[in-house]
Parts: structure tokens; sequence; C-alpha cells
């Protein structure tokens, strides 16, 4: 099978088979094409997702082999993070405030090393929001601040996670582990996180790879969608994550 990149030169151009990704870089498919919600929904149904710089003209889709799940059974939770957590200095909501967390998640990467979430990318999420489809878990402290999050989109049993934010320590990890004990109430298959880093794999994420992701993602587009606003217990009693 040839492994060029395609363009995506059409609206209704549809994406290539997966299998033609690159191995290098890790996963890339095609370019081209846009964000409208038919493109991302069809795009994360068959195990894709957008990433490109900001100087970058053309949209750049991805699907890594291997690629970094999360299984709900198989969190791991910290002896540091339980007791961080009976402290219940934190409450955790959801879509309280996507717009603000996608715009935290944009600046604090921004400051560290560069930022994919482009204006354009922000009012992609927010529409996919809009629609019920993208979900953002926010994590309150004490006095009310938002010190952490992550936002990503929800397709049939599966979460796609985009990215993530602490603003104090360990917050993006609370806002993951309750976004998890979630999606494991609700029976999901598993949450994607793309590509696997020292902190998904503290916290139980593995790789598996990109067949047995396509099953998975199977699996998962038999279920409909479950649609926001999710749960948001912010401004009653905190959505508490178990220790």
């Amino acid at each position: 099978m040839s492994k060029e990149i395609s363009y995506l030169g059409s609206v209704n151009q549809p994406f290539p088979d997966v299998d033609r990704a690159l191995s290098v870089p890790n996963g890339l498919l095609a370019f081209g094409g846009d964000l409208s919600e038919a493109r991302l929904v069809a795009a994360y149904q068959q195990g894709i997702f957008p990433w490109f710089d900001s100087d970058e003209f053309y949209i750049h889709w991805w699907s890594p082999d291997p690629r970094a799940v999360l299984f709900p059974d198989e969190v791991h939770v910290s002896r540091s993070m339980k007791k961080l957590l009976r402290q219940n200095k934190f409450s955790v909501s959801f879509d309280a405030n996507f717009v603000e967390i996608i715009a935290l998640c944009a600046s604090t990467h921004s400051r560290t090393s560069g930022t994919w979430i482009t204006q354009s990318m922000q009012q992609a999420y927010i529409a996919l929001f809009d629609s019920g489809l993208a979900h953002s878990v926010e994590v309150w402290d004490e006095n009310n601040s938002l010190v952490g999050g992550l936002y990503g989109v929800s397709l049939g049993k599966m979460f796609f996670a985009e990215s993530m934010f602490s603003l104090q320590a360990n917050t993006s990890k609370i806002a993951l582990l309750t976004l998890v004990q979630h999606l494991r109430s609700i029976k999901f298959v598993c949450l994607d996180c793309q590509m696997m880093t020292q902190h998904l794999k503290s916290l139980g994420a593995r790789n598996v790879s990109r067949k047995h992701f396509v099953s998975l993602l199977q699996r998962s587009n038999q279920f409909p969608n479950i649609p926001g606003p999710w749960i948001n217990n912010n401004e009653g009693a905190a959505y508490q994550v178990q220790a």
C-alpha cells in the first residue's frame, strides 16, 4: 500500500485509510481540509485527529501507531494523589466553562512549548461543545478559582482527550481522574490519550497498536453519543473523585 500524504482538497473528500499514515513523523496521514463539525467527527470516528503549528498554512491530520489509551478500570492513583484527594481542597465540575478551559490550555502550552490550539482550533471545538460533542472538566480551589482542567471530544463510548493544564500542582491529574471515574460509571470503552507521556503513564495509560485502537473505535461507534452538558456540580456539592 502506497504511503503518500493525502491532500484533502475538497469539503467532501474522505480521509484515506489510517493504514496509510507515515511512520515518521509518527502517524502523519493527510493535510488540508477544514475544521468543520462534520470533518472533525469523521476524523475521530476513524482514529484521526488534527494537529498543526500556528505558522503552518494547512491542517495536519494524524493517526499514530502505537496509540496511548487509558482504560477506566486500569487507572492508577498514587498514594500521594490519594492523600491530596482526601484533603478535599478542590472541587470538580463538568462543562461549566469550556471556553475558558480551552483558552487556558492554549495559553499554558504557549508559554512552555508553543501551542497547536490556535484561534481557529478553539472556535472549532467551541462549536463542538455547543453541539454537545465536546466537554470540559474544571478544577476549582477553595476560593472558587479555576486552577486546572482539560477538554476533549466524546463520541459513542470513547472520550478523545485533547489537552489539559495545571495552575496548581496536580490539578490536571485531578481533572483526568475525575473524568475517568465518570467514564467508568457510564461504561465507556476507553479514553484516547493520543501520544504517551510520563504524566499519562503514571496514571495507568498504555500503548496499543493502531489496529487494536481501530477495533476499540468500532466497538465504541456502535453506541449513540451522550451529549452534554455533562455533570456540573460546581454550584453545589463538589463532584468528588474517589481516593
